[in-house]
């Protein structure tokens, strides 16, 4: 269970229930919900329970206050109330791309902890016959090999449950799907297993595509493929069953919908399924595929230049997800792939990086947080590392770039090539080992060691640490001042027309009514939360002050018009370095309040906070005082 699952079921049970949600978001301290019909909701029950700060209506927002952690209740929250599943309402946003890269992610990403088991097992077992444990044709390698096939020979099967999900239909009809895919007599000639294809048709030959036709179905051709260990058509065929179940469900009436609506989405679908959709995609991913595989050949330098340089980047905005689907396709079908070998030294790049740099800081906090990001490292999972110590720091991060870039290189020009999609990191070099012949395995081991190396050296030598050594006097500890981020008229907080705020919910401060359009950083310290509409900024100092900045009243319905960023999320900030900028005519014009809260956050952790109220400040000033508690 996670740790807000407990909260997420009663907050969805209190609002009526995940029938009464229309749509879903959150902001930067509080669920905001579309619900069908608000009179469902149990407003006193939601403000008794601990977890949530108070309840608020407004601008049609059913509004529940978590504070800080609200990015975590909502994912739980999404969870509980299964939005992005079937019944969900939520409309899909954005442009082309990034639906599509949402939807591969959404499809993929469920099942990918299996899949790294099943090729970690295949993987030991190409490590043992290797060693001479046992033979190819004993009943132990038979068995552990069918254990790590199993996820890639009925893939259609596991993306039919996943794809359902993403396009809400019902996931045991997914399953169906996938299974059908899988179904031994409606394989094509090219199937890669023991069964027998179905007899092709006795009358004249038809050819599309190259393929030959089986039998025909209502006097159409049916053109052979295989779809066993396939990746794309399943997917294409699942959002087509999708749309023919919301049409299915306008037109059968409710009490004969729970079999009739399954019965038409597989009476149509399939047979669509396997007489257009999966020949037409089935040709066009393999024109996909051959494309990247021209590429390689072209010149494997450059593609292992590009990609190990760019991976990173590319796992950091979510888009490595228009590569992945490709490599588990090719490896699925082929039994090998060469598409993501040119990133497996990117890992060992960043952790050998973080590693320099814990010789190099001076700061004894950000020392201690190197180690277990090395050991994360170590294994695949370099999170830790990118966000919390060489991102932040930027050019260590473009030394790991350049590690990952020139293992990418070597990588490719050797030819090793990945023969499962195992375990992360260090448990990754068996991926490259096939039979009896360990090559790849050994260029595995040369591509982390030039990785390691020069991420380790370009670091070392080439960068230099500029934070200030942290001091350790009893009176640095003990205080903080808290200088105002906006010039402008100051008043109590508790003035404030958000409740939320003025109740002292959210935390301790001071209001402040702009002379000017500019949030500059009040101390030194890091940019902890940036909402996308840019109109509320949460920082931490360097010793652990987090403070919210929330520019206006509701403006977060601005969807970001009139407020401009200069600074990012995980950004370290100086004093009085702009952060944000807004318009205030056009947010008063537009009917928004433009009051800002600035409060501290975690207020509990300090034993008294001074206020600064009924003066005007200018940057610089003194605004709020914060003295730790003993």
């Amino acid at each position: 269970m996670g740790k807000y699952q407990a909260l997420a079921e009663e907050i969805v049970q209190a609002i009526g229930g995940k029938e009464n949600i229309h749509g879903l978001t959150h902001c930067i301290t509080r669920l905001r919900f579309k619900l069908k019909d608000e009179n469902k909701a149990l407003d006193e029950k939601l403000k008794k329970m601990s977890g949530v700060v108070t309840v608020m209506k407004s601008g049609g927002q059913y509004q529940v206050v978590i504070g800080n952690h609200v990015p975590d209740v909502y994912s739980e929250v999404v969870t509980v109330a299964g939005i992005g599943e079937e019944g969900g309402e939520l409309t899909q946003e954005g442009n082309l791309f990034n639906r599509l890269i949402d939807i591969l992610s959404g499809c993929f990403q469920p099942f990918l902890g299996a899949m790294a088991a099943a090729g970690m097992v295949k993987g030991l077992n190409a490590l043992f016959l290797f060693l001479g444990f046992y033979a190819d044709n004993s009943g132990t390698y038979t068995m552990l090999n069918g254990i790590g096939d199993a996820i890639f020979y009925f893939m259609p099967v596991i993306l039919g449950y996943t794809a359902a999900k993403k396009f809400h239909l019902n996931p045991m009809v997914g399953i169906v799907i996938g299974a059908a895919l899988c179904y031994p007599t409606v394989q094509g000639p090219a199937l890669q297993s023991g069964f027998e294809a179905a007899t092709p048709g006795v009358g004249a030959p038809y050819h599309l595509l190259g393929l030959p036709a089986y039998e025909n179905f209502l006097g159409i051709p049916w053109v052979g493929a295989s779809y066993t260990s396939s990746v794309v058509p399943v997917i294409f065929i699942i959002a087509f069953a999708g749309q023919i179940k919301k049409i299915a469900k306008k037109l059968i009436p409710v009490v004969v919908q729970t079999f009739v609506v399954p019965f038409s989405v597989l009476l149509i679908a399939l047979p669509i399924g396997f007489l257009v959709i999966g020949p037409i995609v089935s040709l066009l991913t393999e024109l996909l595929s051959t494309s990247f595989q021209s590429l390689m050949a072209f010149s494997p330098a450059v593609y292992g230049a590009v990609l190990g340089f760019f991976w990173q980047v590319l796992v950091i905005f979510g888009l490595h997800w228009s590569v992945i689907p490709l490599a588990i396709m090719q490896m699925a079908q082929n039994g090998s792939s060469q598409i993501l070998t040119a990133v497996f030294g990117a890992s060992f790049a960043q952790t050998a990086v973080v590693l320099a740099m814990y010789f190099k800081f001076k700061d004894k906090k950000m020392k201690a947080l190197c180690m277990p990001a090395v050991i994360s490292g170590i294994f695949g999972v370099t999170e830790p590392a990118i966000y919390g110590i060489t991102l932040p720091n930027k050019k260590p991060f473009i030394f790991s770039m350049i590690g990952g870039s020139i293992s990418g290189i070597y990588l490719m020009v050797s030819g090793a090539t990945g023969y499962t999609m195992g375990g992360l990191g260090i448990f990754g070099v068996v991926n490259y080992l096939t039979g009896t012949d360990a090559s790849g395995m050994y260029h595995a081991f040369i591509g982390i060691a030039i990785a390691s190396v020069i991420g380790f050296f370009l670091t070392f030598f080439l960068w230099r640490d500029q934070t200030p050594e942290t001091t350790s006097t009893i009176e640095d500890k003990r205080k903080e001042i808290v200088l105002t981020p906006i010039e402008g008229r100051v008043t109590p907080l508790d003035q404030a027309i958000d409740q939320a705020f003025a109740k002292g919910v959210i935390g301790k401060g001071s209001l402040i009514y702009p002379d000017k359009g500019e949030v500059l950083a009040p101390f030194d310290g890091t940019v902890l939360t940036l909402f996308p509409t840019k109109h509320a900024i949460g920082l931490v100092s360097e010793t652990g002050l987090e403070l919210l900045i929330h520019v206006g009243v509701d403006t977060v319905q601005l969807e970001g018009k009139y407020f401009q960023s200069f600074v990012a999320q995980g950004d370290k900030v100086r004093k009085g370095q702009v952060l944000l900028k807004f318009d205030k005519e056009g947010i008063e014009k537009a009917g928004y309040s433009i009051e800002t809260p600035v409060i501290i956050t975690n207020a509990t952790d300090y034993e008294s906070i001074a206020e600064k109220t009924g003066i005007t400040v200018n940057n610089g000033d003194e605004l709020l005082t914060a003295v730790t508690s003993l």
